[in-house]
Parts: structure tokens; C-alpha cells; sequence
């Protein structure tokens, strides 16, 4: 990108800098994603679509749980951190780590036993075999593979985005490997569960590893023994700041995450594998999008502190919000016009009626990807609640019309369903980020 692109008055390297940041962990996605094909292409078959449904439900219903009530605090982390890197002040960078880490992990504890003790409830709705019933209990363990923002958020604040990409093959490898002893085995379900286990347990092991291992590089002895401090003093606002954020990154996964729960409630375990099956294509535009916002959010905070929030911020998070929507255009097309060979190819002709949801699926994304720069945009404003407001309005509208249109259009309606939600909440986050910013 040349410089005369760079909206006026913003860091030369704004753009340059989101999209390097979003490249550096994409070729981590990349490579997670081949291996993820892989050890998707042995369980569809190993499993079926009955027994790949109760895993993809478990699966789910952990991570659904963990999402409402983990504490994730890596936007904190990077917000007030940039702060602190500012002011050259490590004692507050460290005392700001150590709240980070005793929050997430205090949240993280929550949403184990939470898991634990619905498990048993939530299960029999869900045609979860007795088998499958046993082995949810101690899978709730796997809730720790999303307890690790605050080390990606200080690998963020670092520019660390290398180690992010690395840290992205961790659990598709454990899986994949897994898998394929599962298979060779013959221990069925049960050796899948205890795969997505491990992987999951890797995933929280590897990132706090190389979190701490950074910090302690740049922080040294500051990190573990840090001048005495209030955190909440430190950092004016955080416990608000961090109330917000995280209603909204909840809100935001919360109907990707509770749909194919709804489906398998609805229409069984059998419907949840083909649903999970229909939605893998779309990790080819929800991981990047995801990503996205959180290599934009660093520049964007930076924009806004360095006096640039108006007219620069909305002129940068437009070109981020129109390149990412430009490149999924190819994406949507493909799906489009080979749909049944796709699904074929992954997981076999028993999921050959995932195809068609397969393409809205897609779509659906693809309006989505609009919602993840203007997030970032709003939270580097100062107004996280804003973005929630957006999310939760179309959550409200949509998620409660699920179980009515599986009813009226089968698992047809998984995919209205989602159309309408992406679209209501990109529309709504690109509104808000323009008002926002035109007073900034």
C-alpha cells in the first residue's frame, strides 16, 4: 500500500501494520486450517453423522458455557497496557498482567464447574449417549483451551503476531493426531473426546508458556514482584472497560456458538453433524475475520490516542472493512458453485445435505465481516458498550427465532436465521462507528 492511501493525518504504517499483523497469524490459520481438514475428513467418516453430532455438541455446549461465563481480559490487556508501555512504566504493565491472569483464570475456574454441573442436565435433551454422558464431565476441563487471552493480548501489545500464527497449530495437530490414533484403535467416540481434550488442555498449556516466557524477557523480575499498586487505580475505568468488552465478545459468539445446540435440540445429533459440517467452510472467512479485529484493534487504539479518531479512524476501519468484504467475494463464489463436491470431499456423501445450508452459511459470514474493524473501532473510542448494544440487538431480533424457523424449514432455517443476524449487526456496527467517530 502506498503512503498517499494512508487516511490524512494517521500513522504512515496504520494499514500496513493491521494487514502485516493479520498476515503473520493467518499463515498459523492457514496451516491450522489444512490440518483441521484432515482430522475432520477422519472423524466424518470414523463416526458418522450420529456420532460426530454428539461430538460436535459436546464440544459445543462446553464452549457455549465457557464463553458466557469465562472473563476473558486481553482487550484490557492491550488498551491499558499501550498505556503503560507509554509511560515506559513497567511495574504497571506488570501489575496489569497479573490482574489480567487472576481474573481470566478465577473466570475460567467458574465456567469449569458450571460445565460440570449442567452437563448432566443439558445432555439427555441433546441425544448425548450414556457413553457421551460420562465422559462430559471431565471434558468440561476442555473450557481451559479458551482460558488464554490475557497472554495473546500481551503478544498483541509486543507485536508477537508470529507467536499467535505458531500458537494457531497447536490444537489442529493434537487433533489430527489424535484422530488418527482413535481411528486406527477402533475406540470410537470416546477416543475422539479424549483427543479434543488434550487439544484443548495444549492449547491453554502453550500460549500461557510462551506469554510468560515474553514477559519475563521483557519485564524480568518486575513481572513476579512488581512495585505495590491498584490495578484499578492504574487503570481508571478498567473494571467497567472490561465488563463491556466482554458482554460483547460474548454477544457476538453467542449465536454461532448456541445454533448448533439449538439444532441438535431441536432436530437431533444427527442434524447437529450435518449444521457443524455446513459451517466448516465459513472458518475459511470467520477466522480471518475474527483476527482481523483483533490486529486492528492495536492500530486503531493508537489512532485514537494519538488524536487521530475522527475522520482518519473511519476512513482507515472503511478500507479494512472493504478489503476483507472484497476478498470473501471469491470464497462465496466457490462454495457457490461446488457446494457438493466440497462436502463430499470433507466429510462424504452421508453429509451430502449439508450442501445447500453450506452456501448461506457462507453468505452469512461474508455480511458479517464488516462487524470485527468497526468493534475495534468503537473499543478503541471508548465505547465497547456501543458495539454490545449492536450485537445484543441482533441477537434479540434473531436467536429466539431460531427454534420457529427449524420447525417451519428445517435445518434450512439454521441458515435464514443466520443471514438475518449477520446483516442487522453489520449495518448496526457500521452506523454506530460512523456517529462515534464524527465526534471523536
Amino acid at each position: 500500500m502506498s503512503l498517499s492511501m494512508v487516511p490524512p493525518g494517521a500513522p504512515a504504517g496504520a494499514l500496513r501494520r493491521i494487514f502485516g499483523g493479520l498476515g503473520l497469524v493467518l499463515g498459523g490459520k492457514a496451516g491450522a486450517g489444512l490440518i483441521s481438514l484432515a482430522y475432520l475428513v477422519i472423524a466424518t467418516r470414523a463416526l458418522g453423522p450420529h456420532d460426530y453430532g454428539v461430538l460436535v455438541l459436546i464440544h459445543t455446549y462446553v464452549t457455549t458455557v465457557c464463553g458466557i461465563v469465562e472473563f476473558p481480559a486481553w482487550q484490557a490487556v492491550v488498551r491499558y497496557g499501550a498505556e503503560a508501555q507509554r509511560a515506559g512504566d513497567r511495574h504497571r504493565l506488570s501489575r496489569l498482567l497479573r490482574f489480567g491472569a487472576r481474573v481470566e483464570l478465577l473466570g475460567g475456574l467458574a465456567a469449569i464447574l458450571a460445565a460440570a454441573l449442567c452437563a448432566p442436565l443439558v445432555g439427555p435433551h441433546l441425544g448425548w449417549p450414556e457413553t457421551a454422558m460420562v465422559l462430559a464431565l471431565p471434558y468440561s476441563l476442555a473450557v481451559l483451551g479458551s482460558v488464554r487471552s490475557t497472554p495473546a493480548g500481551y503478544l498483541q501489545l509486543v507485536n508477537r503476531f508470529d507467536l499467535l500464527g505458531l500458537h494457531n497449530l497447536v490444537a489442529p495437530m493434537v487433533r489430527l493426531a489424535g484422530a488418527g490414533i482413535a481411528t486406527l484403535a477402533g475406540w470410537g467416540l470416546k477416543g475422539f473426546l479424549v483427543a479434543w481434550l488434550l487439544a484443548a488442555l495444549c492449547e491453554f498449556i502453550s500460549l500461557w508458556a510462551m506469554g510468560l516466557w515474553l514477559a519475563r524477557r521483557h519485564l524480568g523480575p518486575d513481572l513476579r514482584r512488581p512495585e505495590p499498586g491498584d490495578p484499578a487505580a492504574d487503570n481508571p475505568g478498567i473494571w467497567r472497560f472490561l465488563l463491556a468488552s466482554n458482554a460483547d465478545v460474548t454477544l457476538t459468539e453467542l449465536a454461532g456458538r448456541v445454533a448448533p445446540l439449538v439444532v441438535g435440540w431441536m432436530l437431533g445429533p444427527a442434524a447437529a453433524g450435518l449444521f457443524s459440517v455446513a459451517q466448516r467452510a465459513t472458518v475459511l472467512i470467520a477466522q480471518p475475520a475474527q483476527i482481523l479485529g483483533n490486529t486492528a484493534y492495536p492500530e486503531l487504539a493508537r489512532l485514537t490516542a494519538s488524536g487521530h479518531g475522527g475522520w482518519a479512524l473511519r476512513q482507515t476501519v472503511g478500507r479494512v472493512a472493504a478489503i476483507a468484504l472484497g476478498a470473501c467475494i471469491p470464497i462465496v463464489a466457490i462454495v457457490w458453485l461446488f457446494n457438493a463436491q466440497i462436502v463430499e470431499l470433507i466429510a462424504g456423501p452421508a453429509f451430502a445435505d449439508a450442501a445447500q445450508l453450506m452456501v448461506v452459511l457462507v453468505l452469512a459470514r461474508a455480511l458479517a465481516m464488516a462487524g470485527p474493524p468497526c468493534t475495534a473501532a468503537l473499543t478503541a473510542l471508548g465505547r465497547p458498550g456501543w458495539s454490545m448494544g449492536a450485537n445484543l440487538t441482533a441477537s434479540l431480533l434473531f436467536l429466539p427465532a431460531l427454534p420457529i424457523l427449524l420447525d417451519q424449514f428445517g435445518l434450512a432455517g439454521a441458515g435464514i436465521q443466520a443471514v438475518g443476524q449477520a446483516l442487522t449487526a453489520s449495518l448496526l456496527l457500521l452506523v454506530l462507528t460512523w456517529n462515534r467517530s464524527r465526534t471523536a
